[in-house]
């Protein structure tokens, strides 16, 4: 949240599992859409917030698995913990942890719901210290809920019980859940004089309710959102111009609410990218970025022909006396690299190769020079390889482009390529 000295333009609050993620589209096609147009025209001057019911052990193994960027916020356990950088809990939110401490007693709850034989409590990776989980049916989740907070307000606990996609059932200290956590994160926003220009909420379950019930926020359900939610809606926001039932599943249906509510670019540039002349024509460094490696990830899928005239108009947007540092240390001129993609085209076709980048920036280090930072994580045959790259870039001649003048890439993690000579930038 300190990243900008002013307000974001737009927060962006993202449930995941069948919200942002498609768990029905192994190749994901339309997070990929959502994540290009994100760092191509968001990341600079926005947030991301996902919020989600699933524990921070279970929102990281998500993001091994699934091509999801680094958000600003993770609101993870249905609003019980607030991580900042959404990386590590070294950055949690102490203030809010002890805000849900009140009335909180968690042996209390344990001991009271361990009376209703009907709850199935779900596995230890699903639970965390503000929030007991279980699995449930529908009518008995319903009987439960009728006497449940009453027992535990007798010994002195009062709780939010969420019931959700027709067998998940939480129960959370009274300040917790999605709502909670969204209003004091934007409450802070405004303390700080941070207020967003507009936010917009995305959800497919019941769980994610509350979250529309944000007076300034807009909201969108996706097109395969749970009846739960839909039922939700007819009851009590059907006539809410701010609440938008989307025709389009998944990241499809938040790119379409971007453009249903005006607000900002909806078009992801792995839908318009202009095979003929891919470069920016405005000074733009992170649109340059992102478009280059779009269509470096079709080249390599034979997605356009085999032909020199790509090949030398990289070479037009790259100085001759450029070096790109590969991550293995080797260093080579760019136009070097370049020859060598050559060999390269149409041999990820059958490997569902993709590439995406994650925390794109560029900072002004001169009148007409560049850094453009960011992660660059490639997927082959299932196996995924990341590196931090760095990429300088001059203005130069009356054309007023952008030219690539050093590529430096480190592996991250535990990150390396079995073969050198198919990392190419």
């Amino acid at each position: 949240m300190d990243r900008f000295d002013g307000p974001p333009r737009l927060i962006l609050v993202a449930d995941l599992d069948c919200t942002l993620v498609d768990h029905d589209d192994p190749e994901n096609t339309d997070l990929l859409r959502f994540n290009a147009l994100w760092e191509a025209q968001y990341r600079h001057d926005s947030l991301l917030v996902y919020c989600t019911g699933r524990s921070f052990s279970s929102y990281s193994s998500l993001r091994k698995k699934r091509p999801l960027l680094t958000p600003d916020i993770a609101v993870t356990s249905v609003g019980s913990v607030i991580v900042y950088g959404g990386d590590s809990l070294v950055s949690s939110d102490d203030v809010w942890t002890a805000h849900l401490d009140d009335k909180w007693n968690r042996d209390i709850v344990l001991e009271e719901t361990s009376k209703f034989p009907q709850l199935d409590p779900q596995p230890a990776k699903s639970q965390e210290p503000h929030k007991v989980s279980f699995f449930v049916e529908k009518e008995h989740a319903v009987e439960i809920m009728k006497v449940l907070p009453g027992r535990l307000e007798e010994r002195g606990v009062d709780v939010k019980l969420v019931y959700s996609n027709g067998y998940a059932f939480d129960v959370l200290p009274k300040g917790a859940g999605k709502q909670g956590a969204l209003t004091y994160l934007l409450d802070k926003l405004e303390v700080e004089g941070k207020q967003p220009s507009n936010t917009l909420v995305c959800g497919d379950s019941g769980n994610d309710a509350e979250l529309f019930n944000i007076s300034q926020v807009y909201g969108v359900m996706v097109s395969n959102s749970h009846e739960e939610l839909l039922q939700w809606h007819e009851e009590n926001a059907k006539d809410n111009p701010k609440i938008f039932h989307a025709s389009q599943r998944c990241g499809a249906g938040i790119i379409e609410a971007i453009e249903r509510f005006s607000l900002g670019p909806s078009v992801s540039p792995r839908d318009v990218l202009d095979t003929e002349n891919f470069h920016v024509e405005s000074l733009n460094p992170v649109h340059e970025v992102v478009k280059f490696y779009l269509f470096y990830e079709r080249w390599r899928c034979g997605e356009v022909e085999k032909s020199d005239k790509y090949l030398q108009y990289l070479k037009s947007l790259s100085s001759p006396l450029g070096v790109f540092v590969h991550p293995s240390g080797e260093e080579k001129l760019i136009h070097e690299w370049i020859d060598e993609m050559g060999n390269l085209h149409g041999d990820g076709k059958e490997k569902q190769f993709r590439i995406w980048l994650d925390k794109v920036s560029s900072s002004h280090i001169s009148s007409d020079t560049w850094v453009a930072r960011f992660d660059k994580h490639e997927l082959s045959e299932g196996k995924v390889r990341s590196c931090s790259t760095k990429v300088l870039l001059s203005c130069q001649g009356e054309k007023q482009k952008l030219t690539w003048m050093h590529i430096h890439q480190s592996w991250l993690d535990e990150s390396f390529s079995d073969d050198q000579e198919k990392w190419i930038f």
